[in-house]
């Protein structure tokens, strides 16, 4: 009887050991890769990017319609979190060390067969002051009626990782990423206003 007993406890104590775990598993599952608390770079797509729809056309077939947002998103998250660990995604009120607006921008030409991606990052400090701006351009030959969501999302990750190596070699913003800088600390702005400040309008530059 006392045997049983024992091992029925042990049961419980291992089934609430497990049951921690999990917990802790779910609640560090949504913070940004490489760190254990809230993200020093915070990635802001404007929900334009989500809802509204571009196209690509040619001469031979119906235009093909896509959302850049969902495309853009987790390539430009994955590849900035090689740079600087702690990258998240903008939700409205949060604030970091280095706030990043990506505009991204897809053309394609019938005649040569290729798709053009350009993604440009306004990168702020936390406290709203403009730094730069980065530019990845790419070219990528493939057909818009054979599968050209592969085409299109090539392009957008060329265009991306060029943009981050540009990041990546601009040292003042390198040391600002990796400060110890309270990004919740007074006179931080939350992420979700940054397309509000001004910068350079790039929907306007042709290829």
């Amino acid at each position: 009887m006392k045997r049983a007993v024992s091992k029925l406890v042990l049961l419980l104590v291992l089934a609430v050991v497990q049951a921690s775990a999990w917990a802790v598993q779910a609640d560090t599952g949504n913070k940004p890769d490489g760190a254990g608390s809230a993200a020093k770079v915070l990635v802001y797509i404007q929900p334009v990017e989500y809802t509204n729809p571009i196209s690509l056309s040619n001469h031979y077939s119906n235009s093909y319609w896509f959302e850049q947002g969902p495309i853009v998103e987790p390539l430009s998250l994955d590849r900035l979190k090689k740079v600087y660990g702690a990258v998240g995604l903008c939700e409205v009120n949060q604030t970091a060390n280095v706030l990043v607006w990506l505009q991204p921008r897809m053309f394609y030409n019938p005649q040569a067969q290729l798709f053009y991606g350009q993604v440009t990052a306004s990168v702020y400090s936390g406290k709203g002051e403009f730094m730069s701006r980065y530019v990845g351009k790419s070219k990528v030959h493939g057909f818009l009626d054979i599968k050209p969501e592969m085409w299109i999302e090539k392009a957008y990750a060329i265009a991306i990782d060029k943009m981050a190596a540009k990041m990546q070699a601009d040292k003042k913003l390198q040391q600002l990423a990796d400060s110890d800088v309270n990004a919740s600390g007074p006179g931080n702005m939350p992420c979700g206003i940054v397309s509000s400040l001004p910068v350079p309008k790039i929907r306007a530059l042709s290829f």
